[in-house]
């Protein structure tokens, strides 16, 4: 009886709604958490930190969607074109076409006269399947998705936003610009932890990236929140 073998599965599959949701997540509790902790510094009354936490949550997560939409829209535009273009020189270029596919199968490997078979076989079942993945690099895995990175992004960013804004309307005014930043920290590392381990990356590396970021971002908008407040 033959095996059938199951189709694997690739951390590359989940490219598309994992970097947005990553981005999202990640913008959602360093920018939120850093606008907290710098209108905390300027010591602004508890009211104003919330209502200045809710107007950065809902802006950045708009700002995120309208953002992931846009840039992945130009690269969807992008592939439709290279498509459009790849069609209509198949339609007045078939031979041309390919001997440009046999070529590349050269260069990854093959001897000619198996590229050639290799190149007429892919041409006569998916002429524009096999030019776009062989030679435009693209494939369903990595398609442009814009509402999908949209979604994701304002999704995710709502999310992060969220937990320090939570925080904030919790603890005691006065720690708030202690526990924000120190709980923020922590979210990110596990963040950076879960992200990496969804996307078969190094932990460590990934943990030690975000969290960084986060501390610069806070440490500088605490400081200013804390020059301006001392001025007013």
């Amino acid at each position: 009886m033959k095996r059938v073998l199951q189709p694997e599965k690739h951390y590359s599959q989940r490219i598309g709604w994992l970097r947005a949701a990553v981005l999202g997540a990640n913008d959602g509790i360093v920018s939120t958490a850093s606008l907290l902790v710098g209108v905390a510094a300027a010591e602004t009354p508890r009211s104003g930190i919330l209502v200045a936490g809710v107007a950065g949550l809902v802006a950045g997560a708009m700002s995120m969607a309208a953002g992931e939409y846009v840039s992945v829209s130009s690269q969807a535009d992008t592939e439709q074109a290279d498509l459009t273009r790849e069609r209509a020189e198949l339609r007045a270029a078939p031979a041309r076409e390919l001997e440009e596919l046999r070529q590349i199968y050269v260069k990854r490997g093959l001897d000619p006269d198996l590229a050639l078979r290799v190149a007429k076989q892919l041409t006569e079942r998916d002429a524009l399947g096999a030019h776009a993945r062989d030679e435009l690099g693209l494939s369903i895995v990595h398609t442009a998705r814009p509402v999908q990175a949209a979604f994701a992004s304002a999704a995710t960013f709502a999310v992060g936003a969220g937990l320090p804004l939570i925080l904030a309307a919790l603890v005691p005014a006065p720690r708030i610009i202690l526990a924000v930043p120190l709980a923020s920290l922590f979210s990110l590392a596990a963040l950076g932890a879960l992200s990496a381990e969804a996307g078969g990356a190094r932990r460590g590396r990934a943990v030690i990236r975000v969290v960084f970021w986060g501390v610069l971002a806070m440490a500088l908008t605490a400081a200013i929140g804390r020059l301006f407040g001392a001025v007013v």
